[in-house]
């Protein structure tokens, strides 16, 4: 602890306690968004390298929480269900990452976020799309391979597997864990990739370590609000986490262009 001090200070290691604690409680109440909120909250605080390097354990050990709360059964099962949209997801973020260089990733993250944000307001303001079980296969695929396409690309591969389970009427336990098992997979890889290029060094990864306790202190107490919420309510939730999420993309896209 006494070499993160020094590196980054006592204030800065505070607040970043702080977001991370927050980044936990919203995704232990709605599964999602921990990296959104790390990387707007903790990089304002640091450097990029460093809130990139944040966020990486903490992803990991939280959505290995989420994926395996109800047991290993149940996420088996939940693996078993969601194969094809995991499978092509995996696939085509190895596909894509191959193809940063020919796209600018601003114009990725204002598409995506563009998308994102019409398609959760659109909800909120009333409008329910299902996705019937006759085509639920199809769009499986769809939104896996749309998923996929985003995360080699930009990174970013959580919404569109949120948009898929909204539509399909997942209940609240379920896309929860179904949610997790898809961003453990990537954050599997994510973890690996940031060894190999040495992001995660000698300084990035005992401070990336740290940051598991408030994570996980957090996503302990988003839980507590997540069980709390009835059906509605959670969807409702969801949607509004949703659009704060595109926004934030948004504003990414239009900052980096």
């Amino acid at each position: 602890m006494e070499s993160l001090l020094a590196e980054f200070g006592t204030t800065s290691l505070i607040l970043a306690f702080a977001v991370v604690v927050l980044a936990g409680f919203v995704k232990g109440a709605v599964g999602f968004a921990l990296p959104m909120i790390m990387i707007s909250g903790v990089g304002s605080l640091m450097d990029a390298e460093a809130a990139i390097a944040a966020i990486v354990l903490p992803a990991l050990v939280t959505n290995t929480m989420q994926a395996t709360r109800q047991g290993l059964g149940a996420a088996t099962a939940t693996l078993r269900t969601y194969w094809r949209l995991n499978l092509v997801m995996l696939l085509m973020i190895a596909l894509c990452a191959q193809l940063v260089a020919v796209l600018p990733g601003w114009l990725l993250f204002l598409i995506l976020g563009g998308m994102v944000t019409v398609f959760g307001t659109i909800q909120l303001s009333g409008w329910r799309p299902v996705i019937p079980d006759a085509r639920a296969h199809r769009m499986e695929w769809i939104a896996g391979t749309v998923a996929g396409f985003f995360g080699g690309l930009s990174g970013v591969w959580g919404p569109p597997v949120l948009m898929y389970l909204l539509a399909r009427g997942v209940p609240k336990v379920d896309l929860v864990r179904a949610q997790g098992i898809s961003f453990l997979t990537g954050s599997i890889v994510l973890v690996i990739a940031h060894l190999r290029s040495g992001l995660l060094d000698g300084v990035t990864l005992p401070f990336s370590a740290a940051m598991v306790v408030p994570a996980v202190a957090g996503m302990l107490l988003g839980r507590v609000a997540q069980d709390r919420l009835d059906q509605e309510r959670f969807r409702r939730l969801t949607l509004f986490v949703l659009v704060l999420a595109g926004l934030n993309l948004l504003r990414r896209g239009f900052l980096a262009m």
